[in-house]
């Protein structure tokens, strides 16, 4: 028998039945009942045995389930803290939607979705500068780091990434369809490149002012130190401009 509460209401039922049978030989029980009595005796320490190997068993059983439990609550407390302590920084799946591009002078541009018939263009990537790893932030130079924080240069990071999305997103869109703030900027985008950020990603000071409420100033400069160290982006010098190519 599998189930030891099945098991154990067997052996009640035959120490009972073993009970009666003793009693009733104070009375001369013939031979042929005298046997039986023997024949049962047998029977209760094969099922005396089973039990012991089944209780056995089933104290393995739980002991094991006991280190699970163990375990699942190590794991439980695990991820308790990684959720109470996930990273400002940390980049989340979007999801697609018409919200506007909002630029300094509070204008909005919303690509609105094509009528029906209307062929689909095609949806461009637009580049994103991967977070810094902790590991990455530890091998930055003390004279670098200065007192900037591992979660301010993740900021600075997610600006950047917040300015180039807005930046081409313009670009990637068709003049015409601009207004005349727009237009004027994707216009300003144009002039700016080069051959050497052809099919490259990059920025200038004046893209993160119109984008982000990140000041430019001496501290940020010392991030983009810290970005260009950690291979992030380069530093490209021509026109009067400093582009800050994303690599």
């Amino acid at each position: 028998m599998s189930d030891l509460g099945d098991m154990s209401q067997h052996l009640q039922d035959k120490i009972s039945s073993l009970r009666r049978l003793v009693d009733l030989s104070a009375a001369e029980l013939p031979q042929n009942k005298m046997k039986k009595l023997g024949k049962e005796l047998f029977l209760l320490e094969g099922l005396l045995e089973e039990f012991e190997k089944c209780v056995d068993e089933q104290k393995e059983q739980l002991k094991h389930l006991k280190k699970l439990e163990l375990l699942f609550s190590k794991n439980v407390e695990d991820l308790q803290h990684l959720k109470d302590n996930m990273p400002a920084h940390m980049p989340r799946k979007k999801e697609p939607s018409n919200e506007p591009v909002m630029v300094q002078n509070g204008t909005s541009e919303v690509q609105n979705a094509p009528p029906l018939n209307t062929k689909i263009p095609k949806k461009r990537h637009i580049r994103e500068m991967d977070f810094i790893t902790m590991p990455e932030f530890e091998g930055i130079p003390p004279y670098m780091k200065g007192r900037a924080s591992y979660d301010q240069l993740n900021a600075v990071v997610q600006s950047i990434n917040t300015a180039v999305a807005a930046k081409y997103k313009i670009l990637h869109q068709s003049a015409k369809s601009l207004n005349n703030h727009s237009r004027k900027l994707h216009q300003r985008f144009k002039e700016q490149e080069t051959k050497d950020t052809k099919g490259h990603f990059f920025l200038v000071e004046e893209d993160i002012r119109e984008f982000t409420q990140m000041k430019v100033d001496k501290r940020f400069q010392g991030i983009l130190n810290m970005l260009r160290h950690c291979q992030r982006l380069k530093e490209l010098r021509g026109g009067g401009l400093t582009r800050y190519m994303l690599l």
